[in-house]
């Protein structure tokens, strides 16, 4: 299922001032994945860029490792977001502790992809989300994704 693009994103929403390169609605440079909840998971569809090229005609492993950690975070916000722990335009609230990606098949630089993100553990501390990048209908790359609560020292 595609997201609803008429409503406002978890990013949008959650982090609006987030100048990340992956998922920061503030960054006009950067991706700027728009992440939606969806009866799945947390679903979203981006477009490669020509610059996203890997030098062999198709999307970089740089830029989908990118996909999966800030789709991933969207995950965590929107359940954190049910646990009362994070409210609209509130502080960054958890950080990636860990990414394990693995690059399945090749994935198309000119056709937008599908992201779908699942947390299959959650607690006030840490939660992990399982992350795909589809297209075609199959997996083109996934990662298990680890984050940890952020709590900035003084």
């Amino acid at each position: 299922m595609l997201p609803r693009v008429t409503s406002p994103s978890i990013q949008e929403r959650l982090i609006p001032d987030m100048t990340c390169f992956g998922c920061g609605p503030a960054n006009e440079r950067g991706l700027r994945i728009r992440s939606y909840p969806g009866d799945d998971g947390v679903t979203a569809t981006f477009t490669p860029w020509p610059e996203h090229d890997n030098g062999l005609g198709y999307l970089n492993g740089g830029i989908i490792s990118t996909l999966l950690d800030c789709h991933s975070a969207a995950a965590v916000l929107h359940e954190a977001e049910q646990r009362g722990l994070v409210t609209p335009g509130s502080a960054l609230a958890y950080v990636t502790a860990g990414l394990d990606v693995r690059f399945l098949r090749p994935a198309p630089l000119a056709e937008p992809v599908s992201l779908v993100a699942v947390v299959t553990e959650a607690s006030e501390a840490q939660m992990t989300v399982d992350v795909q990048l589809r297209w075609d209908g199959k997996p083109r790359a996934t990662a298990t994704a680890l984050w940890k609560r952020w709590r900035p020292r003084s």
